[in-house]
């Protein structure tokens, strides 16, 4: 995983100022883009990736399918590439973080949550229409700006990326998964649907609705377990 050794360098024609997110299998910078003087976020992926020459190319396809969804609420992909061994995206840079961060969950006013959300199910409607599934809906992947706009990242990104460390049909986050992605069965928009549903109860409650310290016991809660009630953790 690229460390704080970028910053200060350049990844292609992009200058890394700071970190600013860092996840299981991505570290996201703020950078600037000296041709147009704009700051941008630059998600790096661990350069293991290029182990498989396959990687790229399928990499690239996904991204320019995202390319193609033009929605106000589709956080969109500038440019992509690979420096020496370390592949990235370049997107537009948000100053208002995700909704993983911040006072989000659990948030004390319901009608709060009213805009970003559906700005994400229209995004997400969106992408549905025209054949896209995002795999991996959580509140790590929608992000805002300075004013409480949502914007959905990393869409289709998981599927390429995941499929190189497990080699399985099984993408996303465990936490978020529907039932039918956590058995590794096909999934279609429903599969999206249900993980905003899980991320609304997460923000409403303070909690997901399932949780295990163990990975497999998680995914089998989503599989076979009924969804408590928000109400059991908030009467309003």
């Amino acid at each position: 995983m690229p460390g704080t050794d970028l910053i200060g360098k350049k990844l292609g024609k992009y200058t890394i100022l700071e970190e600013i997110g860092r996840g299981g299998m991505a570290t996201v910078y703020r950078a600037q883009q000296p041709s147009m003087q704009r700051p941008v976020a630059i998600k790096v992926l661990p350069p293991y990736f290029l182990h498989n020459p396959d990687f790229f190319e399928r990499f690239g396809r996904e991204v320019e399918v995202v390319s193609s969804l033009e929605h106000p609420h589709i956080l969109p992909i500038y440019d992509y590439g690979k420096d020496e061994d370390t592949p990235y995206i370049v997107m537009r840079f948000l100053g208002g973080g995700s909704l993983a961060q911040g006072n989000w969950r659990g948030v004390e006013s319901l009608l709060t949550l009213e805009k970003p959300l559906s700005q994400v199910a229209e995004a997400l409607d969106y992408a549905h229409q025209h054949g896209v599934i995002h795999r991996d809906i959580k509140p790590g992947n929608i992000m805002l700006d300075e004013n409480s706009n949502a914007y959905l990242s990393d869409f289709g990104i998981a599927r390429v990326m995941n499929s190189e460390l497990t080699g399985t049909a099984i993408v996303g986050t465990p936490a978020y998964m529907s039932p039918e992605q956590a058995n590794g069965m096909p999934i279609d928009g429903y599969s999206d649907i249900y993980a905003l549903g899980i991320v609304l109860f997460e923000l409403i409650t303070g909690r997901r609705p399932f949780e295990s310290e163990s990975l497999a016991a998680l995914l089998l809660k989503h599989i076979s377990e009924e969804l408590p009630s928000a109400r059991g953790f908030r009467a309003d």
